[in-house]
């Protein structure tokens, strides 16, 4: 039998998040990273030494101009996902998007309409539906054995300066509502199979400095009646990231990323959902989307709801 020859990724941003699917794709055998693109030359070519990527550069286009690239993952900063999720897709190559896919509505359709127009897979990294804490439950509801009454969740960071997660300044700003929001916002549509048919939101104080609110609450109601509530903080001094609490008709069990236990705090096997983080998931779904020419399980397309849920909640909170 002739061996399929590996898919040749370029990944783009090498910053934690970007490691994190590095580390991804280099446990894949059926996977060739073969470009690494940074902000900086340097950086790009820090990576590339670690990673044993054969090229680095500061330019996406440069890696959009070679013909031996079949696809790019996007790790970029929030505010260039949009742009450049479609310029990769105009340069044929498919597209794996880090959450969120824009920090605009219009800026996620015009995504989605070149998507559809292209055939190519252009995914989101909507990670909570790859952790297999979240798949287990998903499993659970498909198979009727849990039934979503109320998603309860908290995400804390403190980010009272503009550093991202490895402690590195940013030339951008985060943000709760577009970024951090989007995971929860998705999460609650994808679990109760349902659309949001209500959906309001507060905030606190902009930082003097930053310019956005450091505090937000949101409150989702599903088409069954199913509740979400969620809480997020800029200004948490303690433990980090977030917590998913789902109270359904037969139990209660508290997702933490990849981990998952009962309500009572007794972990859950879940070797039933299968192996690897919530990460390494996520880039097996976009090879295998890539290799069976199909939509993702997280295509531009299943997760455009999300930023309409999001933009109503933007438009309330901005009049």
């Amino acid at each position: 039998m002739t061996r399929q020859r590996p898919l040749r990724v370029a990944v783009a941003g090498v910053g934690a998040f970007g490691r994190q699917h590095l580390d991804a794709l280099s446990t894949m055998d059926d996977v060739e990273v073969i470009a690494i693109v940074s902000g900086t030359l340097e950086q790009a070519k820090r990576a590339a030494a670690d990673y044993g990527a054969p090229s680095a550069t500061a330019d996406l286009a440069e890696v959009l101009d070679r013909s031996d690239v079949d696809a790019v993952v996007l790790c970029t900063p929030t505010p260039l996902h949009a742009r450049q999720a479609i310029d990769v897709m105009r340069a044929g190559k498919h597209v794996q998007v880090e959450i969120p896919l824009a920090d605009r509505w219009a800026d996620a359709q015009e995504v989605a309409r070149v998507a559809a127009g292209t055939g190519l897979v252009c995914m989101v990294g909507h990670t909570r539906r790859y952790n297999p804490s979240h798949d287990w439950v998903h499993r659970r509801i498909q198979a009727g054995e849990f039934s979503l009454q109320h998603l309860q969740a908290q995400t804390n960071f403190l980010r009272r300066s503009n550093l991202n997660a490895l402690g590195e300044p940013r030339d951008w700003t985060d943000h709760l509502l577009w970024h951090h929001a989007a995971h929860t916002v998705d999460l609650f549509g994808y679990q109760t199979g349902e659309p949001v048919v209500a959906a309001n939101a507060l905030q606190g104080p902009a930082h003097p400095e930053l310019g956005i609110a450091m505090d937000l609450s949101i409150q989702l109601r599903g088409a069954a009646g199913q509740l979400c509530s969620l809480a997020l903080s800029f200004n948490n001094d303690g433990p980090l990231g977030t917590t998913f609490r789902y109270i359904g008709d037969t139990g209660t069990y508290v997702a933490r990323y990849d981990e998952l236990w009962t309500g009572y705090e007794n972990p859950v096997d879940l070797s039933a959902a299968g192996t690897g983080t919530g990460v390494e998931r996520q880039d097996r779904e976009f090879v295998a989307a890539i290799r069976e020419s199909r939509p993702s399980r997280s295509s531009v397309a299943e997760v455009l709801p999300c930023y309409e849920v999001l933009h109503r909640l933007d438009t309330q909170l901005t009049t």
